[in-house]
């Protein structure tokens, strides 16, 4: 992976981790409260709001699609720390330990794509936007069914893995989104 990919990625985490902060202060983890799969189902509404927007000519909504990437981003890091800490019965967690736990997981996703960079030679930058949103939806639907499975799988990637991917496909789009409005 290319120094300018990896420094791409940080400036995008830096950016969703300071908004998952701020919205921490301001709300605490209230989202504990949810399941696994009700943040399967908000990250089916941000992917999908994206897809909307790009299909239609005429938003109602003056909100664009990349405050929508940043919640993709975010959303899927809730879902792994709530998959870290399913025995974990506490509904709030301290600021300190959120944030441990944001860098941990976003760590594991950057280390995930360098690794599949290293193997794919970074195709994802000749892709479309319209095709990263479209891939987020394949992965929401896929987790949907491992969760209608109780969370298990033959041969397939589990939830986790798939939560990863969804997180990094949108800092990818996140990261072709600033390129474009600076070219």
């Amino acid at each position: 992976m290319s120094q300018k990919t990896s420094g791409q990625f940080d400036s995008v985490i830096k950016l969703c981790e300071d908004i998952f902060l701020k919205k921490n202060k301001d709300y605490g983890t209230a989202w504990r409260i949810l399941r696994t799969s009700s943040l399967t189902d908000q990250l089916f509404i941000k992917a999908n709001r994206i897809r909307t927007i790009q299909d239609n000519e005429l938003q109602k909504v003056e909100e664009g699609i990349i405050p929508e990437f940043i919640g993709i981003v975010n959303y899927s890091i809730m879902a792994l720390i709530q998959l870290d800490l399913v025995d974990d019965k506490r509904m709030e967690l301290e600021g300190e330990e959120i944030e441990k736990l944001y860098n941990k997981y976003s760590a594991t996703a950057k280390q995930l794509m360098m690794d599949k960079n290293h193997d794919y030679g970074e195709a994802w930058r000749d892709m479309r936007v319209s095709s990263l949103c479209d891939l987020i939806l394949m992965k929401i639907l896929r987790v949907k069914q491992i969760e209608d499975n109780d969370g298990q799988t033959l041969i397939s990637e589990g939830l986790d893995a798939n939560y990863l991917d969804m997180l990094n496909y949108a800092v990818f789009a996140l990261i072709k989104l600033e390129i474009e409005k600076t070219d």
